[in-house]
């Protein structure tokens, strides 16, 4: 394929070559827990799961002897788990977590500088170690160093994909490491036609998600070699800019910078939440939707921002005939104003709901901009007002908790926002 009269494989010569590391912690939360009670990770039968007093509970990290041996992996619910007594279940505690992550970002800046570290995840990181080859030998000796010190101190294991860059070291990792008796692997761009050209389905490939796949699939293209060898303009004029990413990436190419965001620029401002139970009131739904326009419109404002495009998405119980909804609405002026997004999701809500029993609801707030591009506006008056007490709630939140400020509908029967503020991560402490 060529870009600009020169075909994109002749470019790699000219395109920076950097050493990145990959890092998987291997069933992380599972793994902490089972190092926390003394057993063994590695053969232990053990399922951490949101709470063990609710049966449908949703089972969030199973070690790998629990998954080989029973079947139960991430995603199922506590009652498909066996009453068998080598199984142990506990609750997740996300604060020690947390903890576990922090103090392995601290071993890995042993090795390198804090700017050279991109923690992607609780569980996954970046690594850029170019430059450290006299302290700690190459890329292989190096990432062993690294694997051996996790286990002697966290009594963790780990996968480590290396790569030139931050997207060959990802798919490194996923599609290689993780499949290798030591867990370590690297490609390089002479790898991409072998290894990476013949990835499918499409979602194995970072970054490319159901919905995508689906316009892919629909365009014909079923795998990455397919992708990378697609017209570009078709690509951009179906995508956009995401289609130029696409495209680059099929052929292996990414100039993502560790210490970076992964995508330049904040796109979107969003929060999903699975429902405690099945929800069939309409007025305890839109308590909920209320509550989490509150929380996205809260992201917006602590980064100065405001957006355009409301996204509503509703997903309906598995008892349903259909899966649900996801539809936007485009105002005229960018907000982050919470009843402005309110108001533009009861629209959405309003005219696309067919009564069916909810479990799922997310809102995002998109095509975004600089707060100072918020308009004031002669037929309302009171909109700096509302703009000023969101700011002003956004500080008492911050200095005195995140419940000691909230709406009314928080306390109102269906209300799930107090509940949700004394977790972490969406998990017990």
């Amino acid at each position: 394929m060529f870009c600009g009269g020169v075909r994109v494989e002749e470019n790699y010569d000219t395109i920076p070559k950097r050493t990145i590391l990959c890092i998987d912690m291997k069933s992380f939360y599972a793994s902490c827990a089972a190092v926390s009670l003394g057993l063994n990770p590695l053969t232990c039968h053990l399922a951490v799961v949101g709470d063990k007093n609710r049966q449908g509970s949703v089972i969030l990290a199973a070690t790998p002897a629990l998954k080989k041996d029973f079947g139960i992996k991430t995603g199922n619910r506590l009652f498909e788990v066996p009453n068998d007594p080598r199984i142990t279940l506990v609750n997740a505690t996300m604060a020690t977590y947390l903890n576990v992550s922090v103090q392995v970002t601290e071993l890995f800046h042993q090795y390198v500088p804090l700017h050279a570290i991109h923690t992607y995840s609780v569980d996954e990181s970046f690594l850029d170690i170019r430059g450290t080859e006299r302290l700690w030998g190459n890329e292989w000796e190096l990432a062993k160093k690294i694997q051996d010190d996790l286990y002697k101190r966290f009594g963790l294991s780990c996968a480590i994909g290396i790569g030139p860059n931050m997207l060959l070291s990802k798919v490194c990792l996923d599609l290689d490491a993780k499949k290798t008796g030591s867990s370590i692997a690297k490609w390089t761009y002479e790898d991409v036609k072998t290894k990476l050209w013949s990835v499918t389905p499409l979602q194995k490939m970072w970054g490319i998600g159901s919905r995508v796949e689906k316009r892919l699939h629909r365009m014909g293209i079923f795998s990455i070699g397919q992708l990378a060898n697609y017209p570009l303009h078709s690509l951009e004029k179906t995508f956009g800019v995401m289609g130029n990413q696409l495209y680059y990436h099929a052929w292996g190419i990414d100039f993502s910078e560790v210490g970076a965001p992964i995508l330049s620029g904040q796109i979107s401002y969003g929060k999903s939440q699975i429902l405690f139970q099945d929800y069939d009131d309409e007025v305890k739904i839109k308590r909920v939707i209320l509550e989490m326009c509150e929380e996205v419109a809260a992201r917006a404002r602590k980064e100065k921002r405001a957006g355009q495009t409301i996204c509503l998405g509703i997903g309906y119980s598995k008892s349903a005939t259909n899966g649900g909804f996801s539809r936007q609405l485009t105002i005229e002026e960018p907000t982050n104003i919470t009843i402005e997004m309110y108001e533009a999701c009861l629209q959405l809500f309003d005219q696309h709901y067919d009564g069916n029993v909810v479990r799922r609801i997310s809102v995002a707030l998109a095509n975004i901009y600089g707060d100072d591009c918020m308009q004031l506006n002669l037929f309302n008056e009171t909109r700096p007002k509302q703009r000023a007490l969101g700011y002003v709630m956004d500080a008492i939140r911050r200095k005195h908790g995140a419940n000691a400020i909230l709406r009314a509908v928080s306390y109102a029967e269906g209300g799930t926002a107090r509940h949700r503020n004394t977790l972490v991560g969406g998990h017990k402490k």
